[in-house]
């Protein structure tokens, strides 16, 4: 028999419930509790499953049945379960629940994961508002920060409202996707077509105007028909030609679940590294967000989106939150991706471009550049054909050629994949040799880039180079001049929550610090300094410091 015990009769948006197994006569560490949402999943044993995990990049042992369990848990969790003597056991465990609208439905198996017997079900549970507004998050759509668009979710497919800065108001454009927009092939069918796919509902997009610059207001979404999200305060970044911004960046974030559960790619840095940026944005000293590549993970497991967005809420409600394409959001085989692998678990860019509408130019184009105080901003996709014969690079050449240095004396260059990283597998020869020589020419003062799994730090390089090292100022604090220019300094950041890499024994010259722990870099601008710090999420301590001067 399998009990659920929850606070209400229907679920709330986000609680914590409590799953009973009783009558147990043998209690087995083979025993384990799927949660399946719609509770009409198909519950069945399917070993062939054990391939829409792995092409993703996931070889962890997980539950081989004919729909992915949005979450698995095993009763020895319990400590008591497996230590019954009765003839008639029980053992208790709790699960994480969000409102991912559809019923949902708790199945109790033995047998492990790799051979799951069926035994019980409990009844299917609702959400009490499946068509809830939830999830909202914001980003700039232009440099001049008067505008601002807000993204949510909902299981409403009418338009509904954002209620702003004191009487305005603006209608959401209302946008889904279906199984059929996702990619697949004949040979390798991907888990977003059938196995992995969940209906994401409907995404709400709308653009608040009238606003000011480095100011604060208030915002709620939703309507009076399905209800509405509370009042949020969200701040306004600096305008393009102001004098200071306070940005955080980071790339590979995923998600990280906050029970028990054994789920497709779990990012375990995730939740201390949000939690942690969520205590800053608090403290009212961060303008931006810019999360390079990686975000979800969800990887062809849609549900994984909600739990995501979910996650990243306190911080993206309140801060403009812009991101840049990585490979678990785009590549598929023919595709078009640059890199024929399975990454994106057959998402092809879809998912994450619905759910994060940035300013470009059009569909499958991602990439774009924004200003914020006194620093230009460009972001690519590495993704999409980089090279000099093709779109992207001649948007890269005239965007960086255009500008005006005057008003954004810092132009700083994004992308998911790097070009110097000590992984010397995941730096794209071709991928350098044609872009970095842009960089050099346009004066690029910083290129950030996630990927790898831990931050490393260069000198000022070129064609794999020392051109010139930094030096210490009076604090001992590594400098760049960039009065006195010669390369860009290049950063990767992607410890933010996937597993961490370790750095090889040997290195190349041009890498002067390795730092393998889960963190962030914060960053402060003003007209004559670019200050950077890599910050440990654990401790929130320091562990790299360096500013580039003009």
């Amino acid at each position: 028999m399998i009990n659920v015990s929850s606070s209400t009769s229907t679920l709330s948006d986000d609680e914590f419930i409590t799953v009973t197994v009783s009558g147990v006569s043998t209690p087995s560490n083979g025993d384990w509790v799927a949660m399946i949402s719609p509770s009409n999943s198909n519950v069945n044993t399917c070993l062939q499953s054990e391939l829409y995990y792995v092409q993703t990049g996931d070889i962890a042992k997980l539950p081989l049945l004919c729909h992915y369990p949005v979450k698995a848990q095993l009763l020895s969790n319990d400590p008591n379960y497996l230590s019954c003597k009765n003839q008639s056991c029980s053992g208790s465990i709790k699960f994480h629940v969000i409102n991912i609208r559809t019923d949902i439905e708790f199945v109790f198996f033995t047998g492990g994961f790799l051979t799951p017997c069926f035994v019980a079900r409990s009844t299917p549970l609702t959400f009490s508002n499946p068509k809830k507004p939830l999830y909202g998050h914001i980003s700039s759509i232009d440099s001049t920060s008067t505008s601002m668009r807000l993204t949510w979710v909902s299981g409403d497919d009418q338009p509904q409202q954002v209620q702003y800065a004191n009487g305005k108001s603006a209608t959401s454009v209302v946008t889904t996707f279906s199984s059929d927009d996702m990619c697949s092939s004949a040979l390798l069918p991907s888990p977003a077509k059938d196995f992995g796919w969940h209906d994401p509902g409907y995404i709400h997009s709308a653009v608040m105007t009238g606003l000011s610059p480095s100011s604060t207001f208030n915002y709620r979404y939703g309507s009076d028909s399905v209800g509405w999200s509370e009042q949020i305060k969200f701040s306004t970044p600096p305008a393009g030609g102001s004098d200071e911004l306070r940005f955080i960046t980071y790339g590979d974030m995923g998600k990280t679940p906050l029970d028990d559960s054994q789920e497709h790619y779990i990012q375990p840095g995730a939740l201390s590294v949000i939690t942690a940026i969520g205590d800053e944005v608090k403290s009212g000293n961060v303008d931006s967000v810019f999360h390079i590549g990686d975000i979800s993970y969800a990887t062809g497991f849609l549900a994984e989106w909600d739990f995501f967005l979910s996650l990243i809420n306190p911080v993206a409600s309140r801060v403009s939150y812009m991101t840049a394409i990585g490979n678990h959001e785009r590549d598929y085989v023919n595709s078009g991706s640059v890199y024929v692998t399975p990454d994106s678990g057959g998402e092809c860019g879809v998912a994450y471009e619905t759910y994060f509408p940035m300013p470009t130019s059009a569909k499958d184009k991602p990439w774009y550049s924004i200003e914020q105080a006194s620093v230009h901003f460009t972001l690519i996709s590495t993704e999409h054909d980089w090279s000099q014969n093709s779109e992207q690079y001649a948007w890269m050449k005239q965007d960086m050629a255009s500008v005006n240095r005057q008003k954004t004396p810092w132009l700083v260059f994004m992308g998911h994949r790097p070009m110097y990283t000590s992984d010397s597998s995941s730096a794209d020869k071709n991928f350098v040799a044609a872009v970095e020589p842009l960089l050099l020419a346009n004066k690029v003062d910083l290129a950030l880039f996630g990927h790898v799994h831990n931050y490393e730090r260069t000198c000022s390089v070129f064609q794999n180079q020392c051109v010139a090292m930094p030096k210490k100022d009076s604090k001992g604090v590594d400098t760049y001049d960039h009065g006195n220019y010669s390369a860009p300094l290049y950063v990767v950041v992607g410890n933010a929550g996937f597993k961490l890499d370790q750095f090889p024994s040997s290195v190349e010259d041009w890498s002067l610090i390795r730092i393998s722990e889960f963190g962030y870099l914060r960053a402060h601008a003003t007209r004559n300094d670019l200050s950077l710090e890599l910050v440990t999420a654990d401790t929130k301590e320091v562990k790299d410091s360096f500013h580039i001067t003009k």
